[in-house]
């Protein structure tokens, strides 16, 4: 894994993603050709670097760590483990306002020092992913406790083509 420097950004022959918070979207560019915008959900309490601040963070990232490669497609994972569950509406229904991640981890570590990158603004720290959630939960909308939330099935496709290393920019929010 090579931690991409902030000189380098966008990398011009490799795979990122950006995520704009504003229009609660992730586009999967391959250098500079963009590929296809899938929507997203991000923090319910909009954009912010600050420790238990439920905001997602802005500025560039990276991949530091893909998590649950070979696990079932609708794992339910904890602390970035899987717990053995699957996830389905029964599931669901016993464990009313569990905040469900599912399927795959993206885990995200700052670039910028003093924005996203050590101290009470540390994305890592802060355990903010790429991650699967319900289809029950509404995309394109932003309700998360700052992770970036996906539909199974885009986050298969994005986890497959953005191993660790990769760089992120989250950018269009309000903080």
């Amino acid at each position: 894994m090579r931690t991409p420097k902030l000189h380098d950004l966008p990398p011009a022959d490799a795979p990122w993603l950006e995520i704009d918070l504003a229009r609660q979207r992730l586009v999967l560019w391959h250098g500079r050709v963009p590929g296809e915008a899938v929507a997203v959900s991000t923090g319910k309490a909009g954009a912010g670097q600050q420790d238990g601040s439920g905001q997602t963070p802005l500025g560039w990232h990276y991949v530091r760590a893909a998590v649950g490669e070979n696990a079932p497609r609708e794992a339910v994972f904890r602390g970035r483990r899987p717990t053995g569950e699957v996830y389905s509406e029964a599931l669901a229904r016993a464990h009313p306002g569990r905040d469900w991640i599912l399927g795959r981890i993206l885990w995200l570590c700052g670039l910028e020092s003093g924005r996203n990158r050590g101290g009470r603004v540390d994305t890592q720290r802060r355990y903010i992913y790429l991650h699967g959630t319900p289809p029950s939960e509404p995309m394109g909308v932003a309700q998360s406790h700052g992770c970036v939330r996906l539909r199974l099935d885009d986050l298969i496709k994005v986890f497959a083509q953005t191993p660790p290393g990769t760089p992120v920019w989250l950018h269009g929010g309000d903080g």
